[in-house]
């Protein structure tokens, strides 16, 4: 789990990579929660210097983004091949390990942004983990653009311009990091 690319990632925090050990987890799945725990640290940097008054948990972020797929330790196929089954069983991982609901929320609202009790948090590791690769959502962006300008009391517009530059810009890096991914076997 301590792989490295050109830029390197940042790692994985301590308490998630003893997660992924006790898990089991598959060495591609440690390579992806490290591609998208990367690209949140990017994102939540990029607010805490657009937007410094703006509250949120930047730690709940970026955990989120770091186990968000933790249940495809349990539902492999899911890590070359579609399905949401790791979404509830990533959650009860995380639960049974001890990890707080607050945070063990993020592997089931990691893919249904649309649902009313998610929060800027939640929607931030979405965003994370779809722009790793570069795929743009426009619904999903949306909803981060109208939660910035109700927060910041700034035009949507503006937002959105803001949003696309920073998103564009780790975009750019899709690349490298599905490089990275990539040169990780599933299985050991």
């Amino acid at each position: 789990m301590s792989c490295t690319v050109d830029p390197p990632l940042h790692p994985l925090p301590d308490r998630v990579v003893e997660l992924l050990i006790e898990l089991g987890s598959p060495p591609r799945l440690a390579a992806h929660l490290r591609a998208v725990h990367d690209v949140a640290h990017q994102l939540v940097d990029w607010l805490a210097k657009r937007y410094p008054a703006l509250l949120f948990d930047r730690e709940a972020v970026l955990f989120g983004a770091a186990t968000h797929d933790i249940g495809k330790t349990v539902h492999v196929s899911e890590l070359s091949g579609p399905g949401a089954a790791h979404e509830e069983a990533g959650q009860g991982l995380l639960l049974g390990r001890g990890v707080s609901p607050e945070l063990a929320r993020f592997a089931a609202t990691h893919a249904s942004w649309t649902e009313s009790r998610v929060g800027l948090e939640d929607l931030l590791v979405s965003l994370a983990d779809k722009i790793w690769k570069n795929k743009r959502v426009p619904d999903l962006e949306d909803l981060v653009v109208a939660r910035l300008a109700e927060a910041t009391g700034g035009a949507a517009w503006e937002e959105f311009i803001a949003l696309d530059e920073v998103l564009s810009r780790i975009g750019d890096d899709a690349d490298s990091r599905l490089a990275f991914q990539a040169s990780v076997p599933i299985h050991d």
